[in-house]
């Protein structure tokens, strides 16, 4: 990959290992734009906190090559970590209030009174924390937390923003809430890295996703790059509840053909990714009706997000 002066982030072939033994982080090649909101998804343990860790200069990459705002971070880690800004799942300040919280990081920053003033005042306001700003964080739902602790990177003047899973323990609402926030910030040209293992937020709000397992970069694309990149193809979906349904699902996989893809959910539902639904749902009733079982359920759809992510990661596996 050819370092490009538009990009943020420029890593090749990263890799970091704990203890010399697994690899956390497996040889990543990627580049974040600038400007740009690129998710890192994947499920818990694939990778994405190390990642994080090593592109805000908290840990050395093992090896491989990495540059961040054009610097090298082994040499020049603290003018990084002074134009960038990180919301990490940890709490931090619960102390004081809210507008304490504010003008802790303004201080840390070296942001002289009156503008530290200003910003605060406009944070506040925009993140909808006027009526709290004299609560302590100790005693904020978390849903409050997470926006108190999003708007206060903001104190200072950053090129990045990195969101390590910035809405874990939220609701529905909290979350979209929370997201429209962000997006609102990223208007300026702000680069922002988000970190999730939630199919919904990545699509609602990067502009390009990198699909992580095992440490390694499966995918990446913009999202409906990603949605096209099986062909079109529909999702078939069935249901059979008991031992029944592992039969059905053996004998579905035995006869699909090698365009199509299967993969079952925890809940039991089985997904069949294919550019032919009628040969796929001819497959599923011909061998419920061989096994003499009863379908609980049976779909077609549209093919989404999280079909191209379980894929992704099926492909992964098989390959290994």
């Amino acid at each position: 990959m050819h370092q490009n002066t538009s990009d943020a982030i420029n890593a090749v072939s990263l890799v970091h290992s704990y203890d010399g033994k697994k690899n956390a982080v497996d040889g990543m090649t990627f580049n974040v734009r600038r400007g740009e909101v690129f998710g890192v998804l994947g499920r818990n343990g694939a990778g994405k906190s190390t990642l994080i860790k090593v592109l805000t200069t908290l840990i050395r990459p093992t090896a491989g090559k990495l540059t961040i705002l054009g610097m090298d971070p082994s040499h020049k880690s603290e003018e990084i970590r002074a134009r960038i800004g990180v919301v990490q799942q940890d709490e931090s300040f619960d102390f004081t209030s809210v507008e304490g919280n504010f003008d802790i990081y303004g201080v840390l920053w070296g942001i002289p009174k009156a503008v530290r003033i200003e910003r605060r005042e406009r944070l506040l306001k925009e993140f909808d924390l006027l009526e709290i700003r004299k609560k302590r964080s100790f005693d904020l739902s978390g849903g409050q937390k997470r926006r108190a602790q999003v708007a206060r990177e903001f104190m200072h003047d950053m090129d990045i923003l990195f969101l390590d899973e910035p809405t874990v323990g939220l609701d529905v609402i909290m979350r979209r809430n929370l997201l429209d926030l962000i997006k609102e910030q990223v208007k300026g040209g702000l680069t922002v890295v988000f970190t999730t293992h939630n199919l919904e937020e990545a699509d609602y709000l990067c502009d390009r996703i990198a699909v992580v397992e095992s440490g390694k970069v499966i995918a990446l694309d913009t999202v409906e790059n990603l949605k096209r990149l099986y062909g079109g193809k529909k999702t078939v979906e069935f249901a059979v509840e008991g031992s029944s349904g592992i039969e059905l699902v053996r004998a579905v996989e035995q006869s699909l053909d090698g365009e199509s893809t299967l993969k079952v959910l925890n809940d039991g539902t089985a997904l069949v990714l294919t550019e032919d639904p009628k040969k796929a749902l001819r497959v599923v009733v011909e061998a419920s009706q061989k096994l003499g079982v009863q379908l609980e359920w049976l779909n077609v759809r549209k093919n989404t997000l999280e079909d191209v992510f379980l894929s992704s990661i099926g492909e992964q596996r098989s390959g290994n």
